[in-house]
């Protein structure tokens, strides 16, 4: 992802190669049942056990979390945007509760595009900036 700001995206955005995931690039989202939680030191972010998880080439998982499972009153929209030829304009949001860590920490794509389409109303977190956690569902 290349970082920028508002501004420079409104110059830029139509000059931007859009790159459909391939053999050479491959991206995949699933869903997963997993009980996924979110901290901010003892503050719980979100809750969720309806998440996706997306699996790119040469980066680790990273798991998305619908908007409905997240107390948003904790965080705040940032002037950051990043561009993903694969997956479209990033918009961010900064932790309220932790202003040294928490800057930027949350990502999501308002308008994805049609690869990852599923990742829409869902946001992830840099997992160095926050505690998250993930439990396997038991089964019976």
């Amino acid at each position: 992802m290349t970082r920028e700001t508002a501004s420079s995206k409104e110059r830029t955005s139509m000059s931007r190669e859009v790159k459909l995931p391939g053999p050479d690039h491959q991206i995949t989202v699933a869903p997963s049942a997993d009980r996924v939680v979110v901290r901010s030191g003892e503050t719980t972010i979100a809750d969720s056990q309806s998440t996706l998880v997306l699996r790119e080439t040469n980066y680790a998982p990273v798991r998305y979390i619908p908007l409905a499972d997240v107390d948003r009153s904790l965080l705040t929209p940032s002037d950051l945007t990043t561009y993903c030829p694969y997956k479209g304009d990033a918009s961010y949001y900064s932790i309220i509760t932790d202003q040294e860590r928490g800057t930027d920490a949350v990502w999501f794509y308002e308008r994805p595009y049609p690869a990852v389409a599923e990742i829409k109303d869902h946001v992830a977190f840099y997992a160095d900036r926050v505690h998250l956690t993930v439990s396997v569902p038991d089964e019976d």
